[in-house]
């Protein structure tokens, strides 16, 4: 079986501590607590600042979990000390490294700054949003993809529009569809090893590669969709565009 393509994951969704604590649900004092007792892997630190990703929301939900259950922090420590020194829960780490992919390269270069007002309208909800971090006195994209298309732009601001128009009207079937998908996902990892199943070491390459599959799966049946669905449009605009000039007669040559 081929490696699956992971044309996502480039680099995790990064998050400052007080949006961690919005989308996670925990206090920034509980994150930082937890950070201190060890439960919280430390942040990828830039200057002054701290990021968390993916990684540490998954982290946070677990624990979130793991007290509900009644466990304390200190089993919860060992849990994720176990964890990361790869016993018997290495399995656990493989999965869960199929379902977010690889960590971000520190070596990554710096992304590059866009030409558009970092005080601005737009900047402030790229960032909001997720799309972008200030970097100086400037704003920057975070995905590799969009920002190399956006930065070769003769009117990145034009650019910049548009991606928080889709972003604003595709929030909620976008959450939706992922929902659908890891709904899915779910269904097919019970259904070939039984509900609450934990893989044994020696299986955990399998039930990864099952997850990674249905995952890209996914990624790629969405973005086929996606474009099916803009060639659709696309043909019927240009179609209604050239129609409306030789309705109006702008082909015509003038004096002819």
């Amino acid at each position: 079986m081929s490696a699956p393509v992971n044309v996502w994951c480039v680099s995790l969704a990064e998050y400052q501590l007080d949006e961690l604590a919005r989308i996670s649900g925990v206090s920034p004092r509980n994150i930082r607590a937890y950070r201190e007792r060890g439960l919280l892997d430390p942040p990828r630190r830039q200057g002054r600042s701290a990021f968390y990703d993916d990684y540490h929301l998954s982290q946070l939900k677990t624990i979130n979990q793991l007290l509900r259950k009644g466990f304390n922090s200190a089993h919860i420590a060992e849990f994720f000390a176990r964890m990361r020194e790869g016993h018997d829960l290495a399995a656990i780490l493989g999965v869960q490294q199929a379902i977010l992919g690889s960590k971000a390269d520190d070596s990554v270069a710096e992304p590059a700054a866009l030409d558009i007002d970092p005080d601005g309208d737009e900047a402030q909800r790229l960032v909001s949003c997720g799309l972008a971090e200030f970097v100086e006195n400037s704003v920057a994209l975070v995905h590799p993809a969009i920002a190399e298309i956006v930065t070769r732009s003769t009117d990145q601001l034009s650019s910049v529009q548009m991606i928080l128009r889709v972003v604003d009207s595709t929030g909620g079937t976008i959450d939706e569809l992922a929902a659908t998908l890891v709904g899915a996902i779910e269904e097919a990892v019970t259904a070939r090893y039984g509900s609450g199943y934990v893989p044994k070491p020696q299986e955990s390459d399998e039930v990864a590669a099952l997850i990674a599959d249905y995952r890209d799966l996914g990624i790629a049946l969405a973005t086929h969709l996606l474009d099916k669905g803009l060639r659709r449009h696309m043909v019927s605009a240009f179609s209604d565009y050239t129609t409306g000039i030789g309705a109006r007669g702008n082909w015509i040559p003038a004096g002819s």
